[in-house]
């Protein structure tokens, strides 16, 4: 089944749950889908899978700035809101690879190109993001390369 259909199958039973919350998050996903593919002029076959999951990224990535500008503003009751939204949202992702499997790769990366020093962060960025495609977030793998390169 397509990521997106099933999205739309979740809206459907959480609506029928009264899960107010599933419900408003997916109906904001499922009208971002809705948009990306008015913009991509995909409306009639609607976006593949990857196409879905880089609007669900778009999403989160939003959320976790929401959250963080909340904290920082005080309001805590707003942030939780959107930490609630991201944990609804995040199970549609595919499978996220641990620290440690992640940690492996950019070991590997780092070995294979030589780099040293944080000025070839460039050089180990795009091959592990390569090699790893979806399944860890960005910020996540530019950690581990800025730690193992200072």
């Amino acid at each position: 089944m397509l990521l997106r259909k099933q999205i739309f199958e979740d809206l459907k039973t959480a609506m029928k749950s009264g899960d107010t919350d599933a419900r408003d998050t997916l109906r904001t996903i499922d009208s971002m889908i809705k948009n990306e593919e008015i913009a991509q002029k995909k409306r009639e076959e609607g976006l593949d899978d990857a196409g879905t999951i880089a609007v669900i990224k778009r999403a989160i990535k939003q959320r976790k700035d929401s959250a963080q500008q909340f904290h920082q503003g005080g309001r805590e009751d707003l942030a939780e809101k959107e930490e609630k939204e991201i944990t609804i949202i995040e199970k549609y992702l595919p499978a996220q690879m641990s620290s440690d499997d992640v940690r492996a790769v950019v070991e590997k990366v780092i070995a294979a190109t030589g780099a040293s020093t944080k000025a070839d962060m460039g050089k180990v960025m795009g091959p592990v993001m390569q090699e790893i495609g979806d399944a860890t977030d960005g910020t996540v793998v530019r950690g581990i390369v800025e730690e193992l390169l200072s």
